[in-house]
């Protein structure tokens, strides 16, 4: 479409974050109304129909981009409707990513020792897949594309999707179905309406007077074991007449349950882990926006003549990722399972931090190749970049891969692991949140970044109109150090964070700061 550097990658950012905002949506209609697989099942129809609808957009004459072969301008209608797909897609996206992930790990029994451990390892094995599948769209779809045409590559999506969709209705007669229970919000607003309303009540002398359900009575869901965080949303769980409790018991926005209570405290701690991966997520943009406009400057020739498609180099973190998890499943965990006596080897949030180390990495080793490629467009601007060997970027892609492998996969089972078990879908969505919510913030951040470095130097700033013009290892160089100051804070709240706490036989069974333990 002829785009320039910042409007193209501000469309992408903005996409993408609609695209991974959107769950949040779909999480929240699968967990309260549709369930699970009747979403995955819904959205993956209005997934193919964008799908169909993109394939026509580059065949069907009136919706074509020009009806000449070169297009130095694209016929409005060939925009909006470009677009009405890839957004129709974007809304799919929203119920299909956090239903199908959450219905995978529904199917493991939590109350079983060896699914328990299965389950932990289904979200390393789901990411292999994921990347798998990654792989063959940025290498063989994208080779189409470029040296075919975009809309046999679209055939080729489209066909996919639907396979996948027949695939899936298959399994139906064997699947385990978790039915939708009500919007999972309410209890929490019940909760906090709770405490306040009884803020001016004194704590009672020990957490066995609070309100529980007791264990036999309880027909849905588990028992969370009391902590002491967040003690005054413990008030909701107060009896204010004890000679009276069961007119209290039957208003539950009088009175809340100790596992209620507990929920809240769990969401509550979750927003500032959540706050505090939004650098790293700032990060990870750059891969698919700067990185893949820096392969288009260089030399991506291989033997005689062949030319790797810019979108492919992409590839090299897809391998990064399946390397890293592949590794992290076979060798890290049963050796720290050994050693640490953690089911998990590593708990979540330190998993997470590792990758987002990772990613400090990444910045930095960006920040030098771009140097350097823009040294040598100074020195030879005839020439630029021509000669340099896109295999530069490879070592940035393989460590972004290595930190995802430890920090996306973990993201992902820390939500779906510690929200409240009405809340699964939505959790993985919290997960996809922090990736589109820091594309929107990437793309704040450069249009900041030009307007400051515009404004003090007089010229184009750090974003010129190419790559050529532009000092993009600056701001690696920025993203680097506001990774760096983060992860003081992450680790600050990694330290105090209490993990959910399960009850599984009685009350007297639950102990404090557990270590990521289900006990």
């Amino acid at each position: 479409m002829h785009q320039d550097l910042k409007t193209a990658a501000r469309n992408v950012n903005y996409w993408s974050g609609v695209t991974t905002l959107m769950p949040l949506l779909g999480g929240f209609i699968a967990d309260a109304y549709l369930g699970r697989f009747s979403t995955v099942l819904i959205s993956t129809i209005i997934y193919l129909m964008g799908l169909i609808l993109l394939t026509m957009s580059w065949f069907v004459p009136g919706l074509k981009a020009c009806e000449n072969e070169i297009c130095t301008e694209p016929r409005k209608v060939h925009e909006v409707v470009f677009f009405l797909a890839i957004y129709l897609i974007s809304i799919a996206t929203g119920g299909h990513k956090p239903s199908l992930e959450s219905f995978g790990a529904d199917q493991f029994d939590e109350d079983h020792h060896e699914e328990r451990k299965q389950k932990m390892s289904y979200f390393n094995w789901w990411n292999f897949g994921l990347c798998s599948g990654l792989l063959f769209g940025v290498t063989v779809v994208v080779y189409v594309q470029d040296h075919v045409n975009w809309g046999v590559s679209y055939i080729i999506l489209t066909a996919v999707m639907a396979a996948s969709l027949v695939i899936f209705a298959i399994g139906r007669p064997f699947y385990r179905y978790r039915g939708a229970t009500g919007s999972p919000l309410t209890p929490l607003v019940q909760v906090l309406v709770a405490a306040i309303r009884k803020r001016d009540l004194a704590y009672p002398s020990s957490p066995d007077q609070l309100y529980e359900v007791p264990k036999t009575e309880k027909t849905q869901g588990r028992l969370l074991c009391h902590t002491n965080k967040l003690k005054f949303l413990d008030k909701a769980a107060v009896f204010e007449d004890k000679n009276n409790p069961t007119a209290e018991k039957q208003n539950l926005w009088r009175l809340a349950t100790v596992t209620k209570v507990e929920e809240l405290k769990l969401v509550l701690n979750m927003i500032l882990i959540w706050l505090a991966t939004l650098p790293f997520g700032i990060c990870i943009a750059q891969s698919t926006t700067f990185f893949i406009k820096q392969s288009v400057t260089m030399n991506r020739k291989i033997g005689d003549g062949f030319v790797i498609p810019p979108a492919s180099i992409y590839g090299i973190a897809a391998i990064g990722m399946i390397i890293s998890v592949t590794i992290y499943e076979k060798f890290i965990v049963p050796m720290l399972r050994n050693t640490t006596g953690n089911e998990r080897g590593l708990n979540l949030l330190r998993r997470i931090g590792i990758g987002m180390s990772f990613t400090m990495v990444t910045m930095v080793v960006a920040a030098l190749v771009e140097k350097k490629r823009l040294g040598m467009v100074e020195n030879d601007p005839k020439k630029g970049a021509d000669s340099m060997s896109v295999f530069w970027l490879a070592p940035q892609y393989l460590i972004i891969g290595f930190g995802d492998g430890f920090a996306l996969v973990g993201l992902q089972e820390y939500f779906y692991d510690q929200v409240p078990d009405s809340m699964r879908s939505l959790g993985i969505a919290l997960y996809l949140s922090v990736i589109g919510a820091s594309n929107f913030l990437s793309s704040w951040l450069i249009t900041v970044v030009d307007h400051v470095t515009t404004t003090s130097t007089g010229s184009h700033g750090w974003f010129g109109k190419d790559l050529n013009s532009s000092r993009l290892d600056k701001f690696y160089w920025l993203l680097a150090a506001i990774s760096s100051v983060n992860m003081f804070f992450y680790v600050f709240l990694a330290r105090r964070y209490t993990y959910k706490n399960v009850q599984k036989v009685v009350v007297a069974d639950c102990h404090e700061g557990d270590d990521d333990a289900v006990v």
